[in-house]
């Protein structure tokens, strides 16, 4: 039986496949602790919808020889936007004109706001 592997493992892979298919403005979100989805989400731009299904596909394999798996795969028929499940981390991968319309990183990279007593705030002058 193959093991599988840990989220950390399955990004590092990701990440690999995605540069090495010359995909652009990779971001990797750590969205543990923020959903239930996933421990991360990966969002990628492939220049065309050829490049955006072959990053896709290339995902897929060097995910599965790594030992992980993609267990669903949505939006392969018209490659504006591919989502890949791959279990603790989520991939979507773009034509630019569409993730910039969702813009998807901005809303789930969104940073809480900081308090008044922290450390990177000015100090009250008297």
């Amino acid at each position: 039986m193959r093991r599988q592997i840990a989220a950390d493992e399955a990004l590092k892979a990701i990440l690999t496949t995605l540069e090495d298919s010359k995909a652009e403005d990779i971001v990797s979100i750590d969205i543990a602790g923020k959903s239930a989805l996933a421990d991360y989400m990966v969002v990628a731009t492939g220049r065309s919808q050829r490049h955006v299904s072959s990053i896709a596909e290339h995902i897929s394999r060097d995910l599965t020889e790594a030992g992980g798996r993609v267990a669903r795969v949505e939006g392969v028929p018209h490659c504006d936007w591919v989502l890949l499940d791959a279990g603790d981390v989520i991939v979507h991968i773009f034509r630019p004109e569409v993730r910039s319309f969702y813009n998807l990183e901005k809303m789930w990279s969104a940073e809480e706001p900081q308090s008044a007593a922290s450390p990177t705030s000015a100090p009250a002058r008297e």
